[in-house]
C-alpha cells in the first residue's frame, strides 16, 4: 500500500506540470523544465540527482507554484535515497510553510514513513521508532477519513508489537540475572500499555513465574487467572497453571 500511495502522488504531481500556458512567464517556464528533469531523474531511479534538481527550484524560483511541489517532492527524493534526515527537514519547511496544502496529509505520512524506514532490532535504541509512532498518531489525529490515516494505524500495530519485543527483551534479561523487580516492571509495561500485542501472553506468564519466585502467590494467582480468562489454549496458560499447582 505504501508504494501505491507515493507514487499515486508522483503521478498526480507530473500530471499537474501538462497545463502550462503561453502566458506564464520565462522564469515559470524553466522552473517547470527543472522539475520535469527531476521527475524523470525519480524515473531513471537517480535520487541523489533528482533531489538535487528539486531543491534548485526552491532556491532559482522560490516564489513559483513549482517550488511548493519541488519540496515535497524533493522530500520523496530524498526518501527514495534513504536521506531520511534531509527527507525530514524538506517535509518540516512544507509543512511549515504549506499547512493548508491540498498534499499536506502526505507530507505527515511521509515523515512518519521516515522514521518508520529506520526502526532497528528491539535490543537497539528506538528514538525512531517512537519518532514514528507520533507522527503516525498525527497523520490519524489530523486526517482521520484518508488512505494514509488507513496505513498508518497498520503500521502503528507493528509499531507497538515492535516497542513490547523490546520491553520483553530487557525484561527476559534482567529474569537471567535475577534482577527480578527490574524484570517484572518490563513485563508489566507489557501487560498495562501493550496489551493488544502478541507479547501479551508471555508477559503475563512472566508475572505469574516471578510473583512466585518472589513469594507472593495472591499475585501470581490473579495474574494467572487473567492469563487463563484470555488465553486459555495458550503455551503459557498452560505453563502458568503448572507453577501454580
Amino acid at each position: 500500500m505504501k508504494k501505491h500511495i507515493l507514487w499515486l502522488l508522483v503521478l498526480v504531481f507530473a500530471l499537474g506540470g501538462c497545463g502550462t500556458t503561453p502566458e506564464e512567464t520565462e522564469s515559470v517556464k524553466t522552473a517547470e523544465q527543472l522539475y520535469n528533469t527531476g521527475y524523470k531523474q525519480l524515473e531513471k531511479t537517480s535520487y541523489a540527482k533528482a533531489a538535487e534538481t528539486f531543491e534548485q527550484i526552491e532556491l532559482e524560483h522560490p516564489y513559483s507554484k513549482w517550488a511548493v511541489k519541488a519540496k515535497l517532492m524533493g522530500a520523496y527524493a530524498y526518501y527514495k535515497d534513504q536521506k531520511y534526515d534531509d527527507a525530514v527537514l524538506s517535509l518540516d519547511r512544507f509543512i511549515k510553510y504549506h499547512p493548508g496544502n491540498k498534499d499536506i496529509a502526505y507530507a505527515y505520512y511521509m515523515k512518519g514513513l521516515c522514521y518508520y524506514e529506520q526502526i532497528v532490532g528491539v535490543e537497539k535504541d528506538q528514538n525512531n521508532t517512537k519518532l514514528a509512532l507520533q507522527a503516525f498518531r498525527q497523520v490519524i489525529a489530523r486526517f482521520p477519513d484518508t488512505e494514509y490515516a488507513q496505513d498508518a494505524k497498520v503500521k502503528m500495530d507493528l509499531i507497538f508489537d515492535h516497542l513490547a519485543g523490546q520491553e520483553m527483551e530487557i525484561g527476559r534479561y534482567y529474569l537471567k540475572q535475577k534482577n527480578y523487580l527490574s524484570a517484572l516492571n518490563r513485563f508489566s509495561v507489557v501487560v498495562n500499555r501493550f496489551q493488544t500485542t502478541p507479547q501479551i501472553e508471555e508477559a503475563l506468564y512472566r508475572q505469574v513465574e516471578i510473583y512466585k519466585i518472589l513469594g507472593l502467590n495472591k499475585e501470581a494467582e490473579d495474574a494467572a487467572k487473567v492469563l487463563d480468562h484470555n488465553y486459555p489454549d495458550s503455551k503459557w496458560n498452560r505453563a502458568a497453571q503448572k507453577l501454580l499447582k
